[in-house]
């Protein structure tokens, strides 16, 4: 279980960069994925915040809404932070006009839950599975997780609230770890796409 595996990074908008350098750091080939042809080369495939009712309109635009929904279906094992877990969600509770998810945890999320982005703020969260003592989440316009439904693991909650979750091999954090150098969360996930191969 050493190989050596190919993670793409959905490239369409929000921190690109910051997750290339955190799956390399956790011995992932990365690279930034655009076009449906992209998806056959991969074996994992992370969804980066940044806005998601924009990544939800360039995914339709790109030709990835459907061929994402199913390959992630199909199994491929994806990682989604802050509006990622919004897109790796089967409902929103507050959607934009015409906005889509790709789906895949059975969870009812609402967005900019702990508030606007003058009210970012950085905590310390315990996440199940992730090994080392607390990892530090970045939360920016950050959404939560109202419900979960029955097959759905809870692996962290911050003030009350459901902040990371996993449901088989497709794992979402409110949060962002890949901006604090951090890339135990990466790692987690580096395992879980290794497994899943």
């Amino acid at each position: 279980m050493t190989s050596t595996p190919t993670i793409g990074v959905l490239a369409l908008q929000g921190d690109v960069r910051e997750h290339l350098t955190a799956l390399a750091a956790a011995d992932a080939a990365a690279g930034p994925v655009r076009r449906p042809e992209e998806l056959a080369g991969i074996d994992g495939l992370v969804i980066p915040g940044g806005e998601s009712t924009t990544i939800s309109k360039l995914a339709v635009l790109f030709g990835l809404m459907e061929p994402l929904r199913e390959a992630i279906r199909g199994g491929l094992p994806v990682y989604g932070t802050c509006a990622g877990l919004i897109m790796l969600a089967d409902k929103i509770l507050d959607p934009r006009s015409g906005q889509e998810t790709f789906g895949g945890i059975d969870m009812i999320v609402r967005r900019n839950a702990f508030g606007r982005q003058n009210e970012s703020f950085e905590a310390v969260v315990d996440v199940t599975g992730v090994e080392g003592g607390p990892v530090e989440g970045v939360f920016i316009r950050a959404p939560w997780v109202e419900s979960v439904g029955a097959d759905v693991e809870v692996l962290a909650e911050y003030g009350g609230h459901i902040v990371a979750v996993r449901q088989r091999n497709v794992l979402a954090t409110s949060f962002h770890p890949e901006l604090t150098g951090d890339h135990r969360v990466h790692e987690f996930f580096v395992d879980t796409v290794r497994a899943a191969r």
